[in-house]
């Protein structure tokens, strides 16, 4: 069962909002949630999994952890990580962290800060290559998604999993209320079903809510693994990252 969604744009604001049948949408989370609830032995595992893999992976990536912060240091004033609210199981914000990749100098083209907002406010969620704010050492480690191995620690915390829908700021899920429901049924994730697919071409917030959606209707360990099995590609291939 999937959710119903019609857009309808703001002209006055250039926000796009979605909007789905009440009565429907009731029905699609009560169900996704039982679903949920009968595959408890399923998410005993994932947890299981997810505090082994991030275990062996943070004592794999330490000499890459470590480089990176010293280099983050070295080259650029401020603090190695970034961490912002993200919106977590159960609809509780969490700090999300990530290597810092841009400048901490606001006097730095503020109309590119102001164009990632916008664009983000607007549904669009794909990062700017181009952005002025981006260190030397920021664009290396965004395009290998170096940035993202210090959410291993929130794995191990049991703010995230290794796989599950993407960790979005607050506001972006303010336009679907009837989504954050659904999203926040499980734990967001590393990697997931949205950023194996097609992302470099497809950067919209309904693309993004279709997978996810996907990925928490139909989830099962299995599923889990195809998408870890799929994601050393995509990392690779550098596709949607920078």
């Amino acid at each position: 069962m999937k959710l119903n969604f019609t857009s309808n744009t703001a002209e006055d604001t250039g926000f796009v909002h979605v909007y789905a049948n009440e009565t429907e949408d009731q029905r699609s989370f009560y169900t996704i949630s039982r679903s949920i609830q009968k595959k408890s032995f399923q998410f005993f595992l994932k947890r299981a999994f997810d505090i082994l893999v991030a275990s062996i992976l943070i004592i794999l990536f330490a000499p890459i952890l470590i480089t990176v912060a010293l280099l983050i240091k070295i080259t650029s004033k401020g603090p190695i990580l970034y961490s912002n609210d993200r919106v977590g199981y159960g609809g509780i914000n969490f700090k999300c962290h990530k290597f810092r990749s841009m400048v901490t100098d606001h006097s730095v083209k503020q109309k590119d800060h102001k164009r990632h907002i916008e664009s983000a406010e607007k549904g669009v969620l794909h990062k700017d290559k181009n952005d002025s704010r981006i260190t030397w050492i920021g664009k290396i480690i965004r395009k290998t998604s170096i940035d993202e191995l210090p959410q291993l620690f929130n794995v191990l915390l049991g703010d995230m999993s290794i796989v599950g829908p993407r960790p979005l700021v607050p506001f972006m899920l303010v336009p679907y209320p009837e989504f954050k429901e659904v999203r926040c049924l499980v734990r967001p994730g590393i990697t997931g079903l949205w950023q194996i697919r097609d992302r470099e071409n497809n950067t919209s917030a309904e693309f993004m809510i279709e997978h996810d959606t996907e990925y928490i209707e139909e989830y099962t360990f299995l599923l889990d693994m195809k998408i870890l099995m799929q994601t050393p590609v995509v990392v690779l291939s550098g596709k949607g990252a920078y």
